[in-house]
């Protein structure tokens, strides 16, 4: 653990001193700001709770895009870099280095969400919403953007380039989003077992409204649990390569 804890806070300063971390964090705030403004604030008048939905509505897109240009870097950027040598002879499990730079990219990607709070605040101007509905909803972005960043680090440790681990990243992501369309063409059972496999429907729906379920809870963690074993066991096969 305490090797997992040492990749992490490498990588998380090497957020911090990259322009590009500033960079992404930047255009999520600007992007989620326009958005707000525009879709949510300066869509007349509505319920509160719907201006707060809408929020976490584009605010998940956003983050997920977030999610995968934070995590293409973290096995890629060592193989373009070639300190993945140094990785490799240092007496750290693939476990841990999986685990390690997860840490990272899942504690950049809460702090940026945690940046945009100040929007949905804004509603207590001319309206009212509930304090759990608003910590439920930041709960489901976080799990979000952790599934998205365990896929992008899924890429990140298939690709040789950081372009490379991006496409293979969006790519999957792409194709876990679209599972409910797929849903809606073919026969049940299969229809709810695809819609339930879908990352951003029904599972982040329910966080959307403030409804705090545990099965979607379940389902997040699940996800990114098996993105991060399957980056695990890519790392142990190119070891023995």
């Amino acid at each position: 653990m305490n090797g997992a804890l040492l990749i992490a806070r490498r990588e998380l300063v090497a957020y911090f001193r990259s322009p590009f971390g500033y960079i992404v964090a930047a255009a999520l705030l600007l992007v989620d700001g326009l958005l707000f403004q525009g879709f949510a604030l300066g869509a007349g008048a509505r319920l509160s709770a719907e201006v707060l939905h809408d929020f976490f509505y584009f605010t998940s897109g956003t983050t997920m895009v977030a999610s995968i240009l934070l995590s293409m870097r973290l096995i890629a950027e060592e193989r373009q870099t070639k300190s993945m040598v140094l990785l490799d002879t240092a007496p750290l499990g693939d476990s841990a280095i999986v685990a390690g730079k997860f840490i990272s990219a899942i504690v950049f990607v809460a702090l940026l969400t945690a940046l945009t709070v100040y929007m949905p605040l804004l509603i207590f101007v001319n309206g009212k919403v509930s304090a759990g509905h608003i910590a439920v909803g930041y709960l489901g972005l976080v799990l979000l953007g952790g599934a998205s960043a365990s896929i992008g680090l899924f890429g990140s440790a298939l690709a040789r380039t950081q372009v490379l681990a991006a496409v293979i990243g969006a790519g999957i992501l792409v194709a876990m989003l679209v599972l409910w369309l797929v849903g809606r063409v073919v026969d049940p059972p299969l229809n709810t077992f695809l819609a339930g496999l879908a990352l951003n429907n029904e599972h982040q729906e329910a966080f959307m409204r403030g409804l705090l379920r545990l099965e979607n809870v379940v389902y997040y963690v699940m996800v990114t649990f098996f993105f991060l074993v399957a980056a695990t066991k890519t790392l142990e096969a190119r070891r023995w390569r």
